[in-house]
C-alpha cells in the first residue's frame, strides 16, 4: 500500500523508496543532495567558532540546556506540520536514541568544555579532525581511496586548526569528544530507517535537556540559568537554530546517503567554516596555514568522493 509522503520546503522525500524503485539504492539525485547537506552541515558546525566568544560568560551547562530546549521546540514543531506521527520505538531502538543524546550531545558538549579549559581550542579542533579517519575506518570494508581521503582531510583540518598546546588532561577530553562525534553518527544509523532525519534530532535534542540540566545543577548549582545579554541570547540562538537545527538535520539526512565514510569526510569542513567565520565577523584575516588547511581538505574530500559509492538503505 502506499502512503503520502508530507512534505515541507527544504525536506527531502526521495529517502523512501517509491513504488516501482529499487529498496536500498541512493538515487543520483539523492547522492548529489546528501553531498550537498553534509558539506553544509559541517560547514555550519565550523561557524560555532565564531560566536563562541558572544556566550563565553554564561554558565555553560544552562546554556547549552537552552540551546537544546529551543532547537527540540522548533524540530518537535516541524514534525507536526509535516504530519509525522508518533513513532513506537522497541527497547532496543529506545536506549539506542538515550545513548546518542547522552554520548553524541551531552557529554559531547562537556567534553569540548573541559578540553578548551584545559588545552584551548585548537588542541580539541586538531582532534576532532580526525572524525574523517575513524569514520572511514569503522564504515564496515572502506576503500583504500576513502582511507587515504580521509587522511588528507585530517592532515588539512589539523594545519588550518594548528596543533597549540595543551596538558594530558586537555588531551584525555578531547579524545572523549572525538569518541562522542562519532557516536553522533554510528548511533543515529540504525534509528534513521524508521525515524527519519527529523525525529531523530527532535528526540535527541529533547532528550539532552534533563540531562544537561542535571549537570548544570551538579555543577553550578542555582547560578546555572541567568537572563542572557542580548548578545549572548544572539549567540544561543544561532547555537539552536542554525548549529543544532539545521545543522542536524541535514547531517541525519545526508547520512544514510552516503555512509558514514564518505559522509565523514566533510567533517575536515569544520576548521573551513571557523575560518570563514572569523574573516566575515572581522576576527582575522585567514593565514597562509589556514588557507593551506583548507585547501588540503578540499583536496581529500574530492579524492574521498571519486571512490565508487556503495549501495545504501536510505532513512525514511
Amino acid at each position: 500500500m502506499n502512503h503520502s509522503i508530507p512534505s515541507i520546503p527544504g525536506m527531502s522525500t526521495d529517502v523512501i523508496p517509491r513504488s516501482g524503485e529499487t529498496r536500498g539504492l541512493t538515487t543520483r539525485s539523492g547522492e548529489t543532495r546528501g553531498l550537498a547537506q553534509a558539506g553544509g552541515a559541517m560547514f555550519l558546525v565550523g561557524t560555532l567558532a565564531g560566536v563562541a566568544g558572544a556566550i563565553q560568560d554564561y554558565p555553560l551547562y544552562g546554556g547549552q540546556a537552552l540551546r537544546y530546549l529551543l532547537a527540540a521546540a522548533v524540530l518537535l514543531a516541524v514534525t507536526r506540520l509535516a504530519g509525522l506521527r508518533f513513532v513506537r520505538l522497541t527497547p532496543r531502538e529506545t536506549a539506542l536514541l538515550v545513548a546518542l543524546s547522552l554520548t553524541g550531545l551531552v557529554i559531547f558538549n562537556i567534553c569540548v568544555i573541559e578540553a578548551t579549559r584545559h588545552g584551548g581550542p585548537a588542541l580539541v579542533g586538531t582532534v576532532l579532525g580526525t572524525v574523517p579517519l575513524a569514520l572511514a575506518l569503522l564504515d564496515g570494508r572502506p576503500s583504500p581511496r576513502v582511507i587515504g581521503a580521509a587522511a588528507v582531510v585530517v592532515a588539512g583540518a589539523t594545519v588550518a586548526t594548528g596543533l597549540g598546546s595543551g596538558d594530558l588532561t586537555g588531551l584525555l577530553w578531547s579524545l572523549g569528544a572525538l569518541v562522542c562525534e562519532v557516536c553522533f553518527s554510528l548511533l543515529a544509523l540504525p534509528l534513521l530507517p524508521k525515524l527519519g532525519a527529523v525525529r531523530v534530532s527532535a528526540y535527541s535534542a529533547a532528550l539532552a535537556v534533563p540531562l544537561l540540566m542535571a549537570a548544570g545543577l551538579l555543577i553550578d548549582g542555582t547560578a546555572m540559568v541567568r537572563v542572557p545579554t542580548l548578545g549572548e541570547a544572539a549567540g544561543l540562538g544561532y547555537q539552536s537554530i542554525i548549529v543544532t537545527t539545521v545543522a542536524f538535520f541535514l547531517w541525519y539526512n545526508a547520512l544514510p546517503r552516503l555512509g558514514p565514510g564518505r559522509a565523514g569526510l566533510f567533517a575536515g569542513l569544520i576548521p573551513v567554516g571557523a575560518i570563514a567565520t572569523g574573516a566575515v565577523l572581522g576576527l582575522g584575516a585567514p593565514s597562509a596555514a589556514d588557507l593551506a588547511g583548507a585547501a588540503l581538505v578540499v583536496t581529500g574530500i574530492v579524492i574521498g568522493l571519486s571512490a565508487p559509492a556503495p549501495s545504501r538503505v536510505t532513512g525514511s
